[in-house]
């Protein structure tokens, strides 16, 4: 991989475990410096070590969910670095896969928060030192999932905030490009991680049979992301799909 970032930041959302861990490496070996934001302080630290970066590695722990939270992760980030780049907005969750009408009430609210507040949350804050940075500008990069295409069985809450992401996407990208912030969305479909092995052992379809889905290697995601992140501001990759390519995803099956 070309080195790309010496002396640009990246605040990667969700980067104790998974696509986050995968895309915070990447970008530490691209010379970025880079925040590790998770809810959990452990596993961020083991990544921060991992890495070998030094000090341009840094573990926050935050609950994306939380506004002030999410406001001292970044005033962090901003203080320790000078400036922001790039967010991966990657944090996500699901819920139990079970029929809709079945779902607590906090099964859907937890998701709806982590997933759709907490992007919106971080990419407020984001927009908000790139506007004021000079010099001006950045780039968000949402994670938005194949999901926010079509779903799987039995994943409304989160199959609903993956749509939602696409939106929010939209959004940014229309407002904020007079700043120079650019957004574009990455989706993602059976990467390799701890949260997709089930993949492997069978999972339920849309015909309702089980069946074992093809896996991708989480590097070929993160390395997309780096080329994403790269481009100078002036170009975006506004959607890009990645996934393993027999999934079940193109046509009926």
């Amino acid at each position: 991989m070309t080195s790309g970032g010496k002396g640009k930041v990246a605040l990667v959302t969700g980067a104790g475990t998974g696509i986050g861990k995968a895309v915070a490496l990447a970008l530490l070996r691209a010379d970025y410096s880079v925040a590790l934001v998770g809810r959990r302080s452990e596993p961020l630290n083991e990544v921060v070590k991992a890495s070998g970066a030094g000090d341009r590695a840094l573990a926050v722990p935050c609950d994306v969910s939380q506004p002030d939270a999410v406001r001292a992760a970044f005033d962090l980030a901003q203080q320790t670095f000078g400036r922001l780049d790039l967010l991966f907005n990657n944090a996500g969750v699901g819920a139990p896969p079970v029929p809709m009408e079945e779902l607590t009430f906090e099964q859907w609210q937890n998701v709806v928060n982590i997933n759709l507040t907490g992007s919106f949350l971080c990419a407020q804050q984001a927009i908000r030192l790139m506007k004021a940075q000079s010099p001006q500008g950045g780039r968000i990069i949402n994670n938005g999932s194949i999901s926010a295409h079509a779903p799987r069985p039995h994943s409304a809450p989160y199959t609903a905030t993956k749509h939602a992401i696409t939106g929010l996407t939209k959004s940014i990208s229309l407002d904020c490009r007079k700043y120079d912030i650019a957004c574009g969305q990455i989706d993602i479909g059976n990467a390799q991680t701890e949260l997709a092995a089930r993949m492997a052992k069978g999972v339920p379809q849309a015909n309702g049979e089980i069946a074992i889905e093809p896996l991708m290697d989480v590097e070929h995601v993160a390395d997309a992301v780096v080329h994403m992140a790269a481009l100078p501001l002036a170009t975006n990759v506004q959607f890009m799909t990645i996934m393993a390519t027999k999934m079940p995803f193109v046509g009926r099956g």
